[in-house]
């Protein structure tokens, strides 16, 4: 998540960028991707209304589900571009001004069961609101499960599903948590200085799950890190993947391997592409759509990018963009 302020008058938003949280995986291309192309819109979103892109989870069919953070809802976006508000997660009585950074509620990380069952994360500043929450397949009304402190910033989300355990990157208190679907306490699994926020800034931001590790950028100082699950499901030593790559939002892998699609949110609106010893090029632009992008989801050879217009106020959108393939190695 990166966020600055913007005046009420000028953009009416408070300009943010969360890491996004989706465990969907497809199958593998054959090998690395060599190339980035196709891209085109899915939807496109109401600024005024809140609706910034935040996160995305991916459903069986290609559909995707949506946190739009400023209105804190979650939102189903059809094959044909047809957005349907799911649910919206309650306001603080006092508005959320006591949330950290923001100063206002913000609906995050979104993943979502093999059942249908929806997990959103809520930043809202109070002990009773801030947490993991779910939505019920069918449900209109979702429920919290986790409670997490006032002064968190949880932000991007994966679900193990070996495990039934739900990560979670906190921007705010330098920590990795986690969360038993089932609900409960939530435990610091991993508290590391490499996951810390610059000051007034954000630390850990877009999490995955991946090669028996989790994966997180920090998006205060541009990196991308990998924290092994050793025996017992305990955290092994931070190690530094990638780095330098300035304000990196949400992430993805685009296959089997440790190569990586990554949002930069602020400055020109970027999608690299991450080889595995670090080295990065620009596949996608402004030019494609991008409008301060927040979230990243890979299915196939199809990427999904979430665009939160937080600095632009003008389109918070989806898009898709073909990934190109090379060969397949022994």
């Amino acid at each position: 998540m990166k966020i600055a302020r913007r005046p009420a008058a000028a953009a009416g938003i408070v300009a943010a960028a969360m890491g996004l949280v989706t465990a969907v995986t497809g199958p593998a291309a054959a090998g690395p991707v060599v190339g980035v192309d196709r891209a085109r819109f899915v939807a496109h979103f109401d600024a005024a209304a809140g609706q910034t892109t935040e996160n995305i989870a991916l459903e069986p069919d290609g559909s995707a589900d949506v946190t739009f953070s400023v209105s804190h809802q979650v939102a189903h976006v059809g094959l044909d571009g047809r957005t349907r508000v799911l649910a919206t997660l309650p306001t603080p009585p006092d508005g959320g001004v006591d949330t950290p950074v923001f100063g206002q509620p913000l609906a995050t990380g979104i993943a979502r069961a093999d059942d249908g069952t929806l997990y959103v994360l809520y930043v809202a500043g109070s002990a009773d609101l801030t947490g993991v929450w779910r939505l019920s397949p069918g449900s209109r009304t979702p429920e919290r499960i986790a409670a997490l402190p006032a002064d968190s910033i949880p932000n991007g989300m994966a679900l193990d599903r070996r495990t039934g355990t739900l990560y979670i990157a906190d921007s705010n208190l330098s920590t990795i948590w986690t969360v038993p679907v089932t609900g409960g306490s939530a435990v610091r699994w991993a508290t590391a200085p490499e996951l810390a926020p610059a000051v007034g800034d954000l630390g850990a931001n877009g999490l995955k799950v991946h090669g028996g590790a989790v994966w997180v950028t920090n998006t205060s100082y541009g990196t991308v890190l990998r924290v092994p699950i050793g025996d017992g499901g305990r955290p092994g030593a931070v190690e530094t993947r990638a780095a330098g790559l300035g304000p990196v939002d949400d992430f993805d892998f685009t296959g089997r391997s440790d190569q990586i699609l990554a949002a930069l949110v602020e400055g020109p609106s970027q999608v690299v592409l991450i080889e595995p010893d670090g080295t990065r090029s620009t596949v996608l632009t402004a030019a494609d759509g991008l409008q301060n992008p927040t979230s990243v989801a890979v299915r196939g050879h199809t990427a999904y990018i979430g665009s939160a217009a937080y600095a632009t106020a003008t389109d918070p959108n989806l898009i898709t963009a073909h990934l190109t393939p090379g060969p397949s190695h022994p």
